[in-house]
C-alpha cells in the first residue's frame, strides 16, 4: 500500500541483478507472473524470487498489500545453508494449506518489517536469522505446492552461478564448471549469455570483483591479502585487474569510497 501512488496495482516484468526477494501478499488478490508463467493468486500467498528472474504483478491497488524482504546474493549466500528452500529458483505459493502455517510465516514477516523499521544498530545481525526463518518456513509451506517449471537454460544457468559462487576463489578453469554441470561448452556460455548476459569468465570476473569491492570497503586487510582471499596469488596482477575495471587502484577505491560513504553517514536525516 505504501506504494500503490508510484506502480498503481501493477509492476512490469523486470528482473533484479544479484538480488532476491521475499514477496509476502497479506490482502487481496492479482496475477504474478514468473518468466512466462501468470498465475492467480489470492491472499495469503508468497513468493521467492532468485535474482535474475523475469517477475511482475497486476493486483487490485487499493486492496492488495505485501510485504517485500529484498536480499543481496551475497547476504543471501551466508545463510544457504541454515534453509532447505532451494534458492536458485523461483516459487510461489497459493494454494490453500494449514492456516497456522501461514500465521507462523506472517509473524516473522512482520518481525523482520518491524526490526527494519526501527533501523537499529542491531539490525542485519537481527534480521538475517529471522529472513533464514521465513525461508525456513516458504519451504514448509512449498511441501505442498510444487515451485513452477525452470527452463533447462535458465536451470543450467542457476546451477552455474551456484558453483561460481562457491569457487570462486578456487580459480576453476571453465572446464572444470563444466564437468561439474555435466554440460557442453556450448550449452553453458548459451546459458551465460541468455541468463546474465556475459560470457562464463566474465561471470567468475564480475563475481572475484564484488568479492574484493565488499572486503576493500568493509575490512581493513591489505590488498595483497584481499587479493589472495579471492584466489589471484599475484597482487599486482590483482590491483592492474582492478584498475582496469573500476578506474581506480584498490587502494585509492578504498579511499574515495570510505569517504563517500563517510560523508553519506554523517549528513542529518530529513527529521533532523
Amino acid at each position: 500500500m505504501a506504494r500503490r501512488d508510484l506502480h498503481f496495482g501493477r509492476v512490469e516484468p523486470h528482473l533484479h541483478d544479484r538480488l532476491a526477494q521475499i514477496t509476502f501478499w497479506t490482502k487481496g488478490h492479482g496475477s504474478y507472473l514468473i518468466e512466462d508463467e501468470v498465475l492467480d493468486f489470492s491472499a495469503p500467498a508468497v513468493s521467492f524470487m532468485p535474482s535474475g528472474v523475469v517477475h511482475g504483478f497486476t493486483v487490485a491497488a487499493d486492496e492488495t498489500d505485501a510485504i517485500v524482504i529484498s536480499i543481496a546474493d551475497g547476504a543471501l549466500s551466508s545463510i544457504a545453508g541454515m534453509v532447505s528452500l532451494p534458492l536458485s529458483a523461483p516459487i510461489m505459493i497459493r494454494d490453500a494449506a494449514d492456516p497456522a502455517l501461514w500465521d507462523r510465516l506472517s509473524r516473522i514477516m512482520h518481525l523482520v518489517l518491524d526490526e527494519y523499521a526501527h533501523a537499529a544498530a542491531s539490525t542485519e545481525a537481527v534480521t538475517m536469522p529471522l529472513v533464514a526463518a521465513a525461508l525456513g518456513q516458504i519451504a514448509v509451506l512449498a511441501a505442498a505446492a510444487p515451485a513452477p517449471a525452470v527452463p533447462p537454460q535458465r536451470h543450467l544457468a542457476n546451477r552455474l552461478r551456484e558453483l561460481v559462487d562457491a569457487h570462486f576463489r578456487d580459480n576453476w578453469p571453465i572446464a572444470t564448471y563444466i564437468d561439474a554441470l555435466g554440460t557442453t561448452s556450448h550449452l553453458l556460455a548459451k546459458a551465460s549469455l541468455a541468463s546474465f548476459g556475459v560470457p562464463v569468465k566474465e561471470l567468475i570476473a564480475e563475481r572475484r570483483l564484488l568479492e574484493a569491492k565488499r572486503l576493500l570497503l568493509f575490512t581493513v586487510r591489505s590488498v595483497e591479502d584481499i587479493a589472495y582471499e579471492i584466489g589471484i596469488r599475484d597482487a599486482a596482477y590483482f590491483s592492474r585487474a582492478f584498475r582496469r575495471r573500476m578506474g581506480q587502484p584498490p587502494g585509492e577505491w578504498r579511499r574515495s569510497q570510505s569517504e563517500v560513504l563517510g560523508s553519506a553517514l554523517a549528513r542529518p536525516s530529513e527529521d533532523g
